[in-house]
């Protein structure tokens, strides 16, 4: 029996692919137009103004504000999953636009004559949300010119105290039989993604510069676009990068939601003139 995820429509929202250190990114983003990601190793993706059908499978979506690039094609992913039975998703939001999505969900109901399973759970920063015994989300307060929330992605490891890693394997045996806590939990920031925000979305939360893979907004690269309506609609201007530029400790750095009053050449001769070094190679600019 062929697999219905592999049938491929005839036309699917665009995006690329690219695995850094054992994690691909799936995705695309411009501002305005359309904004989705996806890491399929942690079963889970950010924001869905798009919805490419083979990102279907992914069971997990965080939602880091409502404008309708990031929204969009929400109603699309849960409808498609129920029509090919598989399990409903659950969608993580700001919680204040909890009732506004259902609200919107209500009225494709009445559209479309059909269902719309998932479990919708609103997000305050701070919170955290476990996906598995291995992989914790924080949500994170951002700066957008609506209420949003960025996402932190840790991988959890139980590793044993350093107070007791000289002792005899059977000593440390008999500790744990006796109820005594041998091991402490130590996190690691696999992933971090900034959402819409102002530089203030990064300054706010210095682990996102230390998590392997950091997918952040750069809308605006020229000088033109600089000014008081940058910080007013809250957005990144690569001068914010420039002046963070050794705070950046990630594996890699993704570039997104450009301008689209910039064309990608124009964004690229910027963007390497400003930043010759591309942050030590760590710089991807993702059109």
């Amino acid at each position: 029996m062929s697999d219905p995820l592999a049938a491929q429509p005839y036309s699917d929202p665009p995006y690329r692919s690219q695995t850094f250190n054992g994690m691909t990114v799936e995705g695309f983003s411009r501002a305005a137009m359309q904004t989705y990601w996806r890491i399929p190793q942690l079963k889970l993706g950010f924001d869905c103004g798009g919805h490419p059908w083979e990102f279907m499978n992914t069971p997990n979506w965080f939602i880091s504000h409502t404008h309708m690039d990031h929204l969009l094609a929400l109603p699309a992913y849960v409808c498609r999953r129920r029509m090919m039975k598989m399990s409903p998703p659950t969608i993580f939001l700001p919680a204040q636009s909890v009732h506004l999505v259902e609200k919107l969900f209500d009225v494709y109901k009445h559209l479309d004559h059909g269902r719309l399973p998932c479990q919708l759970v609103g997000v305050q920063p701070g919170e955290e949300y476990v996906l598995s015994r291995e992989i914790v989300v924080t949500a994170v307060e951002t700066f957008h010119s609506i209420r949003s929330v960025g996402y932190i992605v840790w991988e959890r490891r139980k590793r044993l105290k350093p107070e007791l890693q000289k002792l005899p394997q059977e000593q440390i045996r008999q500790l744990a039989v006796s109820g005594q806590e041998v091991s402490v939990e130590v996190r690691f920031p696999r992933a971090a993604y900034l959402g819409d925000s102002t530089i203030q979305g990064l300054d706010a939360n210095p682990a996102m510069f230390e998590a392997d893979i950091l997918i952040m907004e750069m809308s605006f690269v020229a000088k033109r676009h600089r000014g008081d309506k940058l910080r007013r609609y809250g957005h990144v201007h690569l001068d914010d990068v420039v002046e963070r530029r050794e705070k950046f400790r990630n594996g890699v750095v993704i570039a997104s939601h450009f301008s689209t009053r910039c064309p990608d050449r124009e964004i690229k001769r910027i963007v390497t003139k400003r930043l010759p070094d591309m942050l030590a190679g760590k710089l991807v600019l993702w059109f």
